[in-house]
C-alpha cells in the first residue's frame, strides 16, 4: 500500500504540474502556436482557438488534479477513488485528443502509463483511508 500510494502522489504531482505549465501557453496565446503546436491542429475540432482546450486541461487535469493529489496525501475519505476517477479523466482527455488530433504521439503514450498507473493505484488504495477521530 505504501508504493502505491507513493507512486500516486508523484504521478499527480506530475500530472498537475504538467497540466497547469501546458495550458498556460493555450491560455495566453489561443489563437497562437503555443508549445509549436500549429492552429491546423484544430482542422477537425470543434474549436477555433486553443481556449477551451486549454481551459478544459487547467482545470480537469491540473487544478483538479491538485486538488485530487491534496486530498490523497490528507488520506481523505475515498481518497483511492479519486486517484483512480483522476486517472479516467485523464485517459478520456487522452482519446478525445487522439480522435480530434486524428494522431497518437509519444506523450500520449506516456501520459495513457500515466492515467493506467493513477486507475491502478487508486483501486488499490480504495479501501486505505484512516478512520477519522
Amino acid at each position: 500500500m505504501k508504493t502505491a500510494r507513493l507512486v500516486s502522489l508523484l504521478l499527480l504531482a506530475f500530472l498537475s504540474l504538467s497540466s497547469i505549465v501546458g495550458s498556460a501557453p493555450m491560455l495566453l496565446d489561443p489563437h497562437g502556436d503555443p508549445w509549436t503546436m500549429p492552429q491546423s491542429l484544430l482542422a477537425h475540432s470543434p474549436f477555433h482557438s486553443f481556449l477551451i482546450p486549454g481551459l478544459v486541461l487547467l482545470v480537469m487535469n491540473g487544478l483538479l488534479c491538485l486538488a485530487v493529489l491534496v486530498h490523497a496525501a490528507r488520506r481523505g475519505r475515498d481518497y483511492g477513488w479519486w486517484i483512480a476517477a483522476q486517472g479516467s479523466i485523464l485517459f478520456g482527455w487522452l482519446a478525445v485528443e487522439c480522435v480530434v488530433l486524428r494522431a497518437v504521439a509519444l506523450p500520449h503514450y506516456i501520459y495513457g502509463a500515466v492515467a493506467l498507473a493513477l486507475v491502478a493505484a487508486g483501486l488499490a488504495l480504495r479501501n486505505d483511508a484512516q478512520p477519522r477521530a
